[in-house]
């Protein structure tokens, strides 16, 4: 799969994280779609149907673990790689990732190469 070819979601409801992890997926040759709530990012997931989504976990509207469920339960969307990305980095929160079928978890704050091969490899 080429890079500039492959679409990853982003769902965070902070724009200057959104704009710093854009900015570095983007110079890394990927293309970055967003969205700022739950609803929207589970929207812009069924329609879009990007190639990997990075889903905050506390959202507006419906939270990241919901928009999680409902995508990784759902037949055409389940291949899609979910990365958690959260501040919330208690043992039950990322015990809760897994039980919703996230492919990984990163916490906040994060270290932008540790999230760029995360995504290469859950790409491969």
């Amino acid at each position: 799969m080429k890079k500039n070819s492959v679409k990853i979601l982003i769902i965070d409801d902070e724009p200057d994280l959104v704009t710093m992890v854009t900015l570095r997926l983007e110079a890394n040759g990927y293309q970055v779609i967003f969205a700022c709530d739950g609803q929207e990012g589970l929207d812009k997931a069924r329609n879009e149907k990007p190639d990997l989504i990075i889903l905050d976990l506390m959202l507006p509207k419906i939270d990241g673990y919901k928009v999680c469920r409902l995508l990784k339960f759902d037949e055409k969307y389940k291949k899609i790689p979910v990365i958690l990305f959260t501040a919330r980095a208690q043992e039950s929160d990322i015990k809760v990732g897994e039980d919703v079928g996230a492919d990984a978890y990163l916490t906040k704050p994060f270290e932008p190469d540790i999230l760029l091969a995360k995504v290469a490899q859950l790409l491969k």
